[in-house]
C-alpha cells in the first residue's frame, strides 16, 4: 500500500487551489463541505467560483502562482496546465506541503479518493490512481446501498455515547446495544420517525440490550433466481440476519450477501423429497427469534407468491415474534423480462393470471373452462412434474391446441433454456427437452406476437 488512507482534520486551517477551473470547482465543492479556509490563485474563474469569492466563501488571493502562497498552507490543490502542475507539485513537495495534482498521481503527495458522504459518516474509496473510473462505480454502489438517514443515524449515536457508558455495561451487552442501534430495530424505528426512535432506544436501554431481548423475523424475497435482481432492502436484511433460514432455488450467489458468520440452515424441498414439514419450518423460525436472532427466512421469488409466507407469517404473529415482509420479484414476473416476454399485450390480452400447478394432494382444481377461453394468458408455477395432467384439463375444458405455449427452465440464470410449442404438446415438449425444473409455463404467450424487444441477456433460443 503505498497511499496511506487518513482523515485530516482541516477545520481553521488553509489550503491552497491553484487553477480556475472545472476541476478546480469540483476540489472547492469537495473543500467546502469542511470548515477549511480556501485561497485560490488562477488567471480567472470559473463563474461559480466568483460567485463564491464575491460571497466570502473563498479567497481570490492572485492571477501568478508564487512559492510565497504555499507559506502555511496545510495541502495544496492543483488543476492548471502540463507546466504549473509539475512547478506546484515541485515547489509543495520541497516544504513537506500535501499536493494533490488533478489526474497525476505521480505529481501527487496525496490522492482525493471517491467519497460516499453521510456526514459525519464518511467513506473513501480509493485506487492509488490506478483506476479512478473503478472507485467512482464503487461509491455509486454504496450511494444505493447507503440510506440518506445514515449521518443523521450517527449524529443521534453520538448524543447518546455518554448515556450508553454510563447505563450498560462495557462489553458484550453494550456491543449488542450498538448493533441493534445501527443494524437492527432501534436503525428501522429511526427510518420511520421520532416517536418511534425514542420509543425503541428507551426500551433497549431498559433491558439493557433489546437486541438480546427480542428476535424477529424478516420474510425476504431472493427474486427470479440472478443474484442482481435481489432488491436494496432484502441485502440489507441479509447482512444484518445472524440466521438465514433458506429454500432449494435460493442459490450460493445470493447467500454471498449474506454476513460470512451467520448461520445457514438449508430447509430445500424438492418434488417427492420434503425434508422438512411446514410445520418443521416454522419451529425452526420461533425457536431462533425466541433466541434473540435476526432470523431471516429467504425464498426464492416473492414471499406470497406460492411461497407459504403467509403461513409462516401467521405462525409468528401466533408467537409473538414481530415479522416483516420484503418482497421479490416472483419467478413469473422475472423469467418473463429475461425472455422478452410482455404479460399484456393491447388488443391482445388485458389480463394475466398465475396459479400453481402442483400441491400437497396432486394437480390443484382451477377453473378450467375459464382458463380455456381465448385469448387467455396464464403462467404456471411448479407446473413440470403435472404437465400432463393439466395438458388433459384444459384440452377437456375446450382450450384450442395450438394454443402457444413459452417454457422458462432456470430463468434468468446463465443455464436459463427457453422452448416454445403448443398446448397440445406440453407434456412431450417437457418430455423430450428433459425438462426438470425449475420453469415457468406460460400459456397463451409467445415473443413472436410482441413487438422487437432485446431481452437481458441474450439467451440461444433451445428447439
Amino acid at each position: 500500500m503505498r497511499y496511506f488512507p487518513l482523515f485530516i482534520d482541516l477545520k481553521g486551517r488553509r489550503v491552497l487551489v491553484v487553477g480556475g477551473g472545472e476541476e478546480a470547482l469540483r476540489k472547492v465543492r469537495l473543500l467546502l463541505k469542511t470548515e477549511v479556509r480556501i485561497e485560490i490563485v488562477a488567471h480567472e474563474l470559473h463563474p461559480e467560483l466568483t460567485d463564491l469569492a464575491i460571497g466570502g466563501n473563498i479567497a481570490w488571493v492572485g492571477r501568478e502562482f508564487s512559492p510565497a502562497l504555499l507559506a502555511g498552507a496545510t495541502c495544496v490543490f492543483v488543476a492548471a496546465d502540463e507546466e504549473l502542475n509539475n512547478r506546484v507539485s515541485e515547489e509543495a513537495r520541497k516544504r513537506d506541503i500535501l499536493v494533490n495534482v488533478v489526474d497525476e498521481a505521480e505529481l501527487s503527495s496525496a490522492i482525493i479518493p471517491a467519497i460516499v458522504d453521510r456526514d459525519p459518516l464518511v467513506i473513501a474509496v480509493g485506487t492509488e490512481g490506478a483506476a479512478p473510473i473503478l472507485a467512482q462505480g464503487i461509491r455509486s454502489e454504496l450511494e444505493t446501498d447507503l440510506p440518506p438517514f445514515l449521518g443523521a443515524l450517527t449524529r443521534a449515536a453520538g448524543a447518546l455515547r455518554e448515556r450508553v457508558a454510563d447505563q450498560i455495561p462495557a462489553g458484550n451487552s453494550r456491543r449488542q446495544f450498538w448493533r441493534q442501534f445501527f443494524f437492527g430495530g432501534i436503525r428501522d424505528a429511526f427510518a420511520r420517525g421520532s416517536l418511534d426512535f425514542e420509543r425503541e432506544v428507551e426500551k433497549a436501554f431498559e433491558t439493557g440490550s433489546s437486541e438480546a431481548a427480542e428476535g424477529r423475523v424478516a420474510l425476504v424475497g431472493a427474486g427470479p433466481g440472478d443474484p442482481e435482481l435481489l432488491t436494496l432492502k432484502a441485502q440489507r436484511k441479509l447482512r444484518e440476519a445472524d440466521v438465514i433460514v433458506f429454500d432449494r432455488l435460493v442459490g450460493p450467489q445470493i447467500l454471498e450477501y449474506a454476513r460470512r458468520d451467520a448461520v445457514r440452515v438449508a430447509v430445500g424441498k424438492a418434488p417427492g423429497k420434503h425434508s422438512f414439514t411446514q410445520e418443521q419450518i416454522n419451529s425452526i423460525l420461533i425457536r431462533e427469534a425466541k433466541s434473540g436472532k435476526h432470523v431471516v427466512r429467504l425464498k426464492g421469488g416473492d414471499p406470497y407468491v406460492f411461497g407459504r409466507g403467509g403461513e409462516e407469517q401467521a405462525a409468528l404473529q401466533a408467537a409473538g415474534i414481530p415479522v416483516e415482509v420484503v418482497p421479490g420479484i416472483t419467478a413469473a414476473l422475472g423469467c418473463a423480462a429475461a425472455i422478452g416476454l410482455p404479460l399484456t399485450q393491447r388488443g391482445r390480452n388485458q389480463s394475466f393470471t398465475i396459479l400453481t400447478g402442483a400441491s400437497e394432494d396432486g394437480i390443484p382444481e382451477h377453473d378450467w373452462r375459464f382458463l380455456a377461453q381465448k385469448n387467455q394468458a396464464f403462467a404456471i408455477y411448479m407446473g413440470v412434474g403435472t404437465a400432463g395432467q393439466t395438458q388433459a384439463r384444459l384440452l377437456n375444458a375446450g382450450i384450442d391446441p395450438l394454443t402457444p405455449i413459452t417454457i422458462v427452465e432456470n430463468g434468468t440464470l446463465s443455464s436459463q433454456r427457453v422452448f416454445e410449442a403448443v398446448i397440445g404438446d406440453l407434456a412431450s415438449s417437457i418430455r423430450v427437452n428433459s425438462i426438470e425444473g425449475p420453469a415457468m409455463i406460460y400459456v397463451g404467450l409467445t415473443r413472436e406476437q410482441s413487438a422487437s424487444i432485446v431481452a437481458f441477456p441474450a439467451r440461444k433460443k433451445a428447439s
